[in-house]
């Protein structure tokens, strides 16, 4: 067994550390105290090749394999959530279903300028009553003629309202199968439809430098071509989607755990009562130990899984774990770090905060703490 990185690989995690720690780190935290998401830095990472990592050079892409994606994430997310989720989510949820998924004319026609970093693509999935269900999706698109009608609503849609937004890809409801089960498919809309708003959200706790939107289809029409694959092929796609996602947001939990314990680990240095840096402690010593042993953990678990799917191997059970666990690991990271902080870790002005914030997120989306549990628990045959 082999756990070495390869040369480029090597590269990639120093050119992406580089980056985000001389571009995006000086700005993070007056970014996320304003709550704006900053078009500079997307169009520099997507400069970097931070889009369209795993898409082929036909279409724009650097066809790298999946564990370089995921480590371009984690070295995004060692530095800050919300730059790391604009480039996850503008990968796995954006650029994914359109590159797996999509026809010819499909891909030509968008994925050049979303793998340039010119423009983000959203994936329009959560509803209001359809988190965790997502099968109970009300949003509906009805075949008129040549086109769809869609009508509905969705939230939480990350890429989806900035300057920088083309389009979405949105699950709706096409019919009825023939067992009497709803029918899902996946429809491309772009922005500027009428009968379609995107809407920025603002007030969140964390990842407040990225663009979290808000959809609305009034009678929004599209031409019936706009079909993502087949009909009724959207829960299915959606369900694969969400496979890939989650080891992007596995790899953004092991960056924030990386982060997070970085911060800790120098302050708990430098700062000194009753005499000695407050690291020399055996209370903080096994602190930072638990930290230290859990991030190696997590980041073999989900290399793991990134090899098995880069091997064409089934991958799902990983993903979930790898998911599950760099989310839980990156929380209790972050707490840590924050107690290592003292009462300087509830202040702004310490990374230790924003980690902690930016952490509750990924126990939460692209599928709860709760969903992976039972996810895992039906793949190993529980349930």
């Amino acid at each position: 067994m082999d756990f070495s990185l390869t040369m480029e690989q090597d590269i990639l995690r120093k050119s992406v550390r580089d980056f985000a720690e001389k571009e995006i780190k000086p700005r993070a935290r007056e970014l996320d105290e304003k709550e704006e998401f900053s078009s500079e830095l997307t169009r520099s990472m997507g400069e970097l090749g931070l889009f369209g990592m795993i898409v082929s050079e036909e279409y724009g892409g650097l066809g790298l394999d999946y564990i370089s994606y995921i480590i371009a994430v984690e070295e995004l997310a060692r530095v800050d959530g919300s730059h790391a989720a604009t480039v996850a989510a503008g990968n796995s949820l954006g650029i994914g279903p359109l590159y797996y998924y999509g026809s010819p004319e499909q891909k030509k026609k968008y994925l050049p300028k979303l793998c340039s970093g010119e423009a983000l693509w959203g994936f329009g999935l959560t509803e209001p009553n359809a988190g965790s269900d997502a099968g109970n999706t009300q949003t509906t698109a009805i075949l008129d003629g040549n086109e769809f009608v869609i009508n509905g609503s969705k939230i939480f849609i990350t890429n989806a309202s900035s300057d920088m937004s083309l389009g979405v890809t949105v699950l709706a409801r096409t019919g009825l199968r023939e067992d009497g089960k709803k029918e899902l498919s996946c429809i491309l809309v772009e922005n500027g439809t009428p009968g379609f708003l995107a809407k920025p959200m603002h007030g969140k706790l964390m990842w407040r430098a990225s663009n979290t939107s808000e959809l609305y289809f009034d009678d929004c029409r599209v031409p019936k071509e706009n079909i993502l694959g087949k009909m009724g092929h959207g829960f299915h796609q959606m369900l694969e989607t969400l496979d890939k996602g989650r080891l992007s947001i596995g790899a953004m939990g092991l960056g924030g755990a990386q982060g997070a314990y970085e911060v800790g680990l120098k302050y708990s240095k430098e700062r000194v009562q009753f005499g000695k840096p407050i690291s020399t402690f055996q209370i903080n010593a096994f602190k930072l130990a638990d930290m230290a042993m859990a991030i190696e953990t997590a980041r073999l678990i989900l290399y793991k899984a990134c090899w098995l799917h880069d091997q064409k191997k089934p991958f799902s059970k990983e993903a979930a774990m790898a998911k599950l666990y760099c989310s839980e690991v990156m929380h209790m990271c972050a707490n840590h770090s924050v107690q290592l902080h003292g009462g300087y870790g509830l202040m702004k002005e310490y990374d230790a905060e924003r980690f902690y914030r930016d952490q509750k997120l990924l126990e939460i989306g692209e599928g709860t703490s709760e969903v992976q549990r039972l996810v895992i628990a039906r793949l190993i045959g529980a349930l």
